[in-house]
């Protein structure tokens, strides 16, 4: 209820004209003097939550808001109000359950189910914001965010043609970079390819943003449209210089051209730009294979990613290979101690690591030790064993060891992976795309 005298009804009257002419201090002292007089006015409540929230003091607030709601339960709008204070006080699950309200209580209204449909996207129940989302946009179907909120949600939960008559609806009506992009995810999805890279190109020229020259660069990547891609990714380094994705996914797609060197010299700004970006690793090492060249370079970046994250058993992995495999043609000096003691210290930490078990395997087996070789192939093999080299170097050390009887079946299995090479070419386009997908959920760096 509202102030009963007319005395305090002026003065709650003068904190709502300093409310709205944003004087929240001067409005806040008015009804913290009226509140003695009325403590069980809604209306009182009600603006003091809201003005604490305007001068972001939220703790206070909350307070004034769950009274208001718990003086009248029937308003909408003072759970939409607790809603929003719960939000910014991180607590979703009950701004959520205030949200849920608000709609029950005004079921026509667009904001209720709009605010709800977004409730439930920030606890990532995309299927339950749907069926608010539309509602929302059958009461208001101009409303461009709860309608690209919606086209999301379709994407989300596989329904790619009601998401992209919706979106060609919105693109009538407003042509944005961002329906673009969501068109090309849709089809995507959907498999046209060449579709999603045109919507991708169209958004990137319309706001070559950081994300848009991301999302273009890889689609053309994914599809191992190389040249291209490669273009589109040079292009984007140099306008966002300080992103590592974009570092990284020029590398990738030079690495898949074969273009080794220039591939590792990308993949190092990364590693700089982002050093505990774990994603980077594999790359970098699979182009230093090819390209030793840079030994020095590559391995002090390894070093720090080791020293970065000790109880990581790829970083340990990666260090010992940097410093083995670059250099051990050409360099006798290199410390085989320290290689074997990395390779069994990754093991430690991560014993699932096949790599370490076949490449340890190896260390010893080029040294001559096949018995002590042996065991470390079987468990590589154990635990994977589709790695056709640890076939064929168990096989080897069975020969060596004099053990030609189980030697023969671990070469025929390697003769017959090596007939599948193509599955190689299959898990890289995998690890692009897992790479990809997962840059795309993350955040995208800042523009500089």
């Amino acid at each position: 209820m509202r102030p009963a005298s007319s005395d305090l009804d002026r003065q709650f009257q003068q904190a709502v004209a300093a409310y709205e002419s944003a004087h929240y201090a001067e409005s806040a002292a008015l009804l913290e003097k009226l509140l003695p007089a009325a403590p069980e006015s809604f209306e009182l409540h009600e603006l003091l939550g809201l003005v604490y929230s305007a001068q972001s003091q939220d703790a206070k607030a909350a307070a004034h808001l769950e009274k208001a709601v718990r003086l009248n339960p029937r308003s909408a709008e003072a759970h939409t109000n607790l809603a929003a204070n719960q939000l910014r006080l991180g607590k979703a699950g009950e701004a959520l359950q205030q949200f849920r309200s608000a709609a029950e209580l005004e079921p026509d209204n667009f904001d209720a189910n709009h605010n709800l449909g977004e409730a439930y996207i920030r606890q990532g129940k995309i299927a339950d914001a749907a069926p608010y989302l539309e509602k929302a946009q059958h009461l208001d179907a101009s409303n461009y965010d709860n309608g690209y909120d919606l086209a999301l949600a379709y994407i989300s939960v596989g329904r790619a043609k009601d998401a992209r008559v919706l979106i060609q609806t919105f693109l009538q009506q407003k042509n944005t970079a961002e329906l673009h992009n969501l068109l090309a995810e849709v089809e995507e999805k959907d498999g046209n390819f060449v579709v999603a890279a045109n919507e991708y190109e169209t958004a990137a020229h319309m706001e070559p943003s950081e994300s848009n020259l991301f999302d273009w660069a890889s689609e053309l990547l994914v599809h191992r449209t190389l040249e291209p891609s490669i273009a589109v990714f040079r292009d984007a380094v140099q306008r966002y210089p300080q992103s590592s994705r974009l570092a990284i996914g020029l590398g990738m797609a030079l690495y898949s051209l074969g273009k080794y060197d220039d591939a590792v010299t990308s993949l190092l700004r990364a590693a700089d730009l982002s050093p505990n970006d774990a994603r980077i690793y594999p790359f970098l090492s699979r182009a230093y294979d090819s390209s030793p060249g840079q030994a020095d370079e590559v391995i002090k970046r390894f070093r720090r990613f080791a020293e970065l994250q000790p109880r990581n058993g790829h970083a340990q992995y990666y260090y010992a290979m940097s410093l083995w495999k670059g250099k051990r043609a050409q360099d006798p000096s290199v410390d085989l101690h320290e290689v074997e003691a990395l390779l069994k210290k990754s093991i430690a930490l991560d014993p699932s690591l096949a790599e370490a078990q076949l490449q340890l395997g190896n260390l010893y087996s080029d040294q001559s030790h096949y018995a002590a070789a042996i065991p470390y192939y079987k468990r590589a093999i154990a635990l994977n064993s589709d790695l056709a080299d640890a076939h064929y170097r168990l096989g080897q050390a069975y020969v060596r060891t004099n053990q030609k009887d189980l030697a023969q079946p671990e070469l025929a299995l390697y003769q017959q992976l090596r007939a599948q090479h193509l599955a190689d070419l299959d898990k890289q386009r995998a690890e692009v795309r897992q790479f990809v997908t997962s840059s795309k959920a993350s955040a995208p760096p800042a523009n500089p």
